[in-house]
């Protein structure tokens, strides 16, 4: 692949995987639920320009990352971490607001406020960084104090993405098709975390770095107008027939509860209470290999190895890998139970932090920290992505994702405000022997998170009594979950 330009030598091999797991896919036994061909297209057509526009939601979200490194002279890490503290503090606690809000609104909406309103923080982000850049121009509070402003208000329209992906697609998915559904999402996130280093990467050697928040936010834009024409809530609303999911809300009956009785039901479930736990520590696992590796590469002098140089790419190709093994066992081995695959993955993330404490100064780090982001993101799509479904249920999906998501972001704030200020700087930093305290910051967490998961072994929905036992009227074979919910 020398020969081929350096975007299509990353995208290539991206594609391959895709390509070899469709093939893998449409080989496997379906899960007969009576849909027909024309439902499963039209699905497709409404969950792929969602998920896309969740992918490039995340480019316009991790390109301050590439933004800052691009910055010399104007931002340290230390200055990353500080603008990256303010914006997950803020997404964190947005699902109070987002979370009801989109359960009210619904997903087709809140997927355009937030495509809408990401793409127009990034052209301010864009702005500000043009004028420093170009007239030296110092911004109120100076860069990091604006930075930190603008990319809160960014991370604020952020946090209605992943709810809405979730709301919308509760409605089109069986519980027995949801873990397959969660490997999709760990794409959607491996996507987007791909266009977020590499492509920015590229953008950022080709132009202006002002051009790394301007690109993101004209696909946004874009994703604005093709969303409104394509995507709906519900199949009802496309002319096919509604079905019953037999997640957490099946069998429901009456009037909806309010936001804060939902709240409070939540919150007394044992089993959210445990997944928001285990998603803290993704949160901090996550951002803190995502973030930091390529911070300790530049430092260190390492960044031209392969795993350096090819970071997005090969995050992506983890995190697919990781998010397409986690959904196929989760339905096919574990009977639709999210727990022992949380638990399996952070196993090998336990596994991987212990070992990174003895390869700083190793290229075998770099492969380390890969396989540690396979097991993160798949945890990351099992819980966030599918668990927070099953439990919140389609009434209340947009609440339970913004919790379970809430507690994701809550992670990576004090993982971003930790790591900024314990890891090295300057030329301390081009000691690989000096970042021992990264990988004993990720120890704890790791442990924990494989704790936790082993508490929700075997959690499950539990449908309300008199729900419908089939997931549409001529799926008759399909067997209700389990009522436990216990670990």
């Amino acid at each position: 692949m020398s020969s081929l330009p350096p975007w299509l030598a990353n995208l290539l091999p991206i594609v391959i995987l895709l390509g070899a797991i469709s093939l893998v896919l449409a080989r496997l036994p379906k899960v007969e639920l009576g849909h027909s061909d024309a439902f499963r297209r039209r699905r497709f057509f409404n969950w792929f320009p969602l998920g896309m526009t969740y992918a490039f939601l995340y480019m316009g979200r991790y390109n301050v990352n590439e933004a800052t490194s691009a910055m010399k002279g104007h931002t340290s890490n230390a200055d990353f971490g500080t603008i990256f503290f303010w914006g997950t503090l803020v997404y964190g606690f947005a699902f109070l607001i987002n979370g009801p809000l989109t359960d009210r609104l619904g997903g087709r909406k809140t997927i355009l406020l937030s495509a809408a309103g990401s793409s127009i923080a990034n052209v301010l982000m864009g702005i500000v960084v043009y004028k420093v850049l170009t007239e030296g121009w110092q911004p109120p509070g100076g860069i990091v104090g604006s930075l930190s402003f603008l990319y809160a208000v960014n991370m604020y329209f952020q946090s209605f993405g992943a709810v809405s992906i979730v709301k919308v697609n509760a409605a089109w998915f069986h519980v027995r098709e949801r873990g397959q559904l969660g490997g999709v999402f760990g794409i959607l996130i491996s996507l987007g975390v791909y266009f977020a280093y590499d492509w920015s990467r590229v953008i950022a050697k080709a132009a202006p770095t002002y051009w790394v928040f301007f690109v993101p936010a004209a696909v946004l834009a874009a994703f604005v107008l093709l969303d409104f024409f394509v995507i709906r809530d519900t199949p009802s609303q496309t002319g096919h027939p509604d079905f019953d999911t037999q997640d957490a809300s099946s069998g429901e009956q009456g009037k909806s509860l309010g936001v804060f009785d939902v709240l409070v039901k939540m919150l007394t479930n044992r089993a959210i209470i445990i997944i928001m736990l285990v998603e803290f520590c993704s949160g901090f696992m996550r951002n803190a290999i995502m973030q930091w590796y390529p911070k300790f590469a530049r430092a260190t002098g390492i960044g031209e190895t392969f795993v350096a140089s090819n970071w997005g790419m090969l995050l992506c190709v983890a995190g697919i890998t990781g998010g397409m093994f986690a959904g196929v066992i989760s339905d096919r081995v574990f009977d639709s139970r999210r727990g022992p695959v949380s638990a399996v993955l952070y196993a090998g993330m336990s596994l991987g932090a212990v070992a990174a404490l003895f390869l700083l100064k190793s290229p075998a780090l770099g492969w380390t920290v890969i396989f540690m982001s396979l097991c993160v993101i798949g945890v990351h799509g099992m819980l966030s992505g599918t668990a927070s479904m099953d439990f919140g249920g389609k009434k209340n999906a947009g609440l339970a994702v913004g919790i379970i998501d809430g507690a994701v972001y809550a992670g990576t704030a004090l993982q971003s405000l930790l790591l900024g200020r314990i890891l090295p700087a300057g030329d301390v930093a081009k000691d690989p022997g000096n970042w021992g305290n990264w990988p004993l910051a990720m120890l704890p967490l790791s442990f924990g998170g494989l704790l936790l998961a082993t508490r929700v072994w075997n959690a499950r929905p539990q449908p309300k009594a008199g729900a419908a036992q089939p997931a549409v009227a001529t799926a008759q074979t399909v067997s209700p979950p389990r009522t436990g919910t216990g670990g």
